[in-house]
């Protein structure tokens, strides 16, 4: 059965009324989405969605495959929602090569969830800076299993030289849910240490990304 919904907790009359900011995570989804469905008005189906998802984060994070999989998310649904998603790591990859990676460490991590959070297999990316730390290029350069990736530190140096890149970011995900590194993942840390210091480029940071959190290697003294 439906919620009787009122007049002020409409997503739109509240927005023009006291702007975006005002608007709760259910709201905000629920303008997007337009319509629920014959069983669910549509802040009843985006605060079923946000549920499911585990926040805004996670929805954001969500792969093509899951959204299909959600009640009353139909293609074009799906496809704005992908779409939001994009515009997200657009609007932080900007903000990272317009700004210096060290004065905006939330950022960075926020654009590597986006990127690395939602996959099954663990991935492992680089973030190339230039010698003033501001973003050149994201890559992920290996792919691995669900808890196991094989990273050869020269391909690493190669790409390294090949952006001109003066620092680096290294980032790989947990798929397992805990964003703790492994004994393995602090000595793979060192080994591109040793190797990227030969062609005078700093590892700045290793982080590691799950659903719930990003794990700092550098805030948390292991570089």
């Amino acid at each position: 059965m439906r919620t009787a919904w009122p007049i002020d907790s409409r997503p739109r009359e509240k927005l023009q009324l006291l702007g975006a900011q005002s608007l709760s995570d259910t709201e905000l989804l629920a303008l997007l989405l337009r319509t629920g469905t014959a069983k669910a008005h549509v802040l009843d189906l985006a605060s079923q969605i946000l549920q499911q998802f585990g926040g805004l984060a996670g929805l954001l994070n969500a792969s093509p495959a899951a959204l299909r999989a959600v009640n009353g998310l139909g293609p074009a649904k799906q496809a704005e929602l992908c779409a939001v998603a994009e515009l997200a790591k657009r609007a932080t990859a900007q903000s990272l090569q317009d700004k210096p990676t060290f004065t905006q460490p939330q950022a960075v991590k926020h654009y590597l969830q986006l990127h690395l959070a939602h996959l099954p297999n663990e991935h492992f990316a680089v973030l190339f800076l230039d010698s003033q730390h501001h973003l050149l290029a994201m890559e992920t350069l290996f792919q691995g299993t669900l808890n196991h990736t094989s990273v050869y530190p020269r391909e690493v140096l190669v790409r390294a030289l090949h952006h001109g890149a003066g620092a680096v970011i290294l980032a790989h995900n947990h798929p397992s849910g805990c964003a703790e590194p492994s004994p393995a993942d602090v000595q793979l840390t060192k080994t591109l240490q040793d190797a990227l210091r030969v062609v005078d480029v700093r590892v700045l940071d290793h982080m590691v990304v799950s659903q719930g959190a990003v794990y700092s290697m550098a805030e948390q003294g292991l570089l």
